[in-house]
């Protein structure tokens, strides 16, 4: 029996491997719930709702994309792929529809377990932002609403990702000051690897489309080259009620 209150449910086809993830999180007292398909991995996401999805893509009735677009959805649960693809698209792909993380097979059961801590740490932080009360900000026609975890141009809502939208949070949270690649990564991942600034840069150009912003363009966040960004404003625009 044990007494983490951490649920984890593993979407993994191949049971060998599906039975080395549930021994690994096992022994760090996580609690676990298998599954092995798509259907199955909905159907047990909708009765024990996991506070994190462990995800394969090579799955045998549905690609792992359609479980990672299916609770987005509904739920900003934190997803880490687990997957044998190599190649950037893959991974650019499962982040930009919603993925918090991606680790390639084969992995160490440290790197995993890292992972795991990291993604549930940030989203204990994500909480508790979705909780502060009354509270937005404002630049010209930008609005984000920290306690709805919603964002507008010109009153009209822009969809984000999760990490997106921490991006965002965390930059106008500093608002005129040039935050570092590091201090934006180990915030929002709380790690940083090999390909952490492309991931935040490809994160960043997704935000920027989404904002409307044409390249060269820095209305409402500058892209300090080679040191980080920075999102425009100053602490006359942070109201709160």
């Amino acid at each position: 029996m044990t007494n983490n209150k951490y649920k984890i449910l593993v979407v993994e086809d191949e049971k060998n491997i599906r039975n080395l993830i549930s021994n690994i999180l096992q022994s760090s007292n996580y609690q676990v719930i298998e599954a092995a398909t798509y259907c199955s991995a909905i159907s047990l996401y909708a009765s024990y709702h996991p506070d994190l999805i462990l995800l394969d893509l090579g799955l045998p009735d549905q690609d792992g994309m359609c479980v990672i677009e299916k609770i987005r959805e509904e739920s900003l649960v934190p997803i880490i792929v687990l997957s044998a693809r190599s190649d950037e698209s893959d991974k650019v792909d499962a982040l930009d529809a919603g993925a918090n993380d991606y680790i390639m097979k084969p992995f160490g059961s440290a790197e995993l377990l890292a992972r795991v801590r990291s993604s549930l740490r940030n989203s204990r932080y994500n909480s508790d932002m979705s909780r502060v009360p009354n509270t937005c900000f404002m630049y010209r026609d930008l609005v984000i609403d920290y306690d709805a975890r919603r964002v507008f141009i010109e009153k009209n809502e822009i969809k984000l990702t999760q990490n997106e939208y921490n991006i965002v949070a965390f930059l106008s949270q500093h608002s005129g000051k040039v935050m570092t690649y590091h201090s934006i990564i180990k915030k929002i991942w709380g790690y940083a690897d090999n390909g952490s600034i492309k991931k935040l840069q490809v994160n960043m150009a997704n935000i920027r489309k989404k904002f409307g912003e044409k390249i060269g363009e820095n209305i409402y966040i500058v892209n300090e080259l080679g040191i980080g960004y920075r999102m425009n404003g100053n602490e006359e625009y942070r109201v709160e009620e």
